[in-house]
């Protein structure tokens, strides 16, 4: 293998662990939303109090440059010289290893969680990828009976999924969709439920909503 050959599949190594410590941090959503597809209620129940807390999205971003962080350590012992010397002849290895698991990060919070609510509500893909790119909350929403657009204070897309579970637990829900980054429209059956008992929600008592239009 030639020197040109070792630097190709050093880059290739980089990304992909730059994938793997992006991603792994995020399983706990990504397996709440399939296991809320599949109805698999155990393991959504297991899952709530993770997605309950205000900060834990936080904690996985940092969990994911600290995994970074150790695979760069360990990378720079066996391949380079674990010092600012050993850092700067690694630094495009480091530089792919950093920014894809930023990327990933990224995608997931602004593309990837955004799309995978809004089809978990029911919602078709056309207008699921449609949601996801209208970043102005109060533009082109509908009014009248029947309908009640909110505003939640999420700290992120990662938490959408679990407001989306609990407001498809009310009987009379008919219709949700979740707009970037924390805007969500309700359709309902104003004869089955009203506004009053959907804005009464239990986990608004620890994310808050504000009414946009009723």
């Amino acid at each position: 293998m030639n020197c040109c050959d070792k630097k190709i599949e050093k880059r290739k190594k980089g990304f992909w662990t730059g994938i793997f410590y992006g991603l792994i941090p995020h399983t706990f959503c990504i397996g709440f939303i399939v296991f809320t597809v599949l109805g698999v209620t155990i393991a959504t129940a297991f899952l709530r109090p993770f997605l309950m807390n205000r900060y834990f999205f936080h904690i996985l971003i940092g969990l994911s440059f600290v995994f970074a962080t150790v695979s760069a350590i360990i990378y720079l012992k066996k391949n380079v010289v674990l010092s600012f010397s050993g850092i700067k002849r690694a630094k495009k290895y480091l530089a792919i290893l950093y920014g894809t698991t930023i990327s990933i990060n990224l995608l997931l919070f602004l593309v990837i969680f955004p799309i995978m609510t809004n089809i978990n509500s029911g919602t078709d893909i056309k207008t699921a990828l449609l949601n996801t790119f209208q970043w102005q909350g109060n533009v082109g929403v509908k009014q009248g009976p029947g309908f009640l657009s909110i505003k939640v204070d999420i700290p992120c897309s990662g938490h959408a999924p679990l407001i989306v579970g609990g407001l498809r637990g009310i009987n009379g829900v008919e219709n949700i969709e979740y707009r970037f980054p924390n805007f969500f429209d309700i359709d309902y059956d104003f004869e089955q439920t009203n506004q009053e008992e959907i804005l009464s929600l239990e986990i608004f008592n620890i994310y808050q909503a504000t009414v946009i239009y009723r």
